[in-house]
């Protein structure tokens, strides 16, 4: 079990910045695959970004350039910088870790946070 913690949402005008956090229970950034997600109301959850176990990251055009993901192995916390946040970004984001080559099911789609809130608008 991997239990996540997300911390950092809120209400931020739009262009601003926000850093969301996720503190792992135990590490396991060198061997599972982080990412974050979020789900806007009546709409599906979507990745916003994801770094492997050995550090690459990618990122959906819609969030390039804007979002950063990045990790703190001394401090199990998977991070996200976000900047010139828009309205459209406006949703729960979730921490996610899995392991996408495991054969167990489970461990494929992987733990999630509870989600922090993010709200963009003026």
């Amino acid at each position: 079990q991997v239990q996540l913690v997300e911390s950092g949402g809120g209400l931020v005008q739009p262009g601003g910045s926000l850093r969301l956090s996720c503190v792992v229970s135990r590490n396991i950034f060198s061997i599972w695959r982080m990412g974050w997600y979020r789900q806007a109301p009546g709409k599906q959850r979507e990745s916003v970004a994801f770094i492997t176990s050995s550090g690459i990251t990618n990122y959906p055009d819609s969030v390039k350039g804007r979002f950063t993901i990045s990790r703190d192995n001394a401090k199990n916390t998977l991070y996200l910088q976000m900047t010139s946040l828009k309205p459209e970004d406006t949703a729960v984001y979730y921490c996610n870790a899995r392991l996408p080559t495991s054969t167990d099911a489970t461990l494929r789609s992987g733990y999630w946070g509870q989600g922090t809130q993010v709200t963009v608008s003026s």
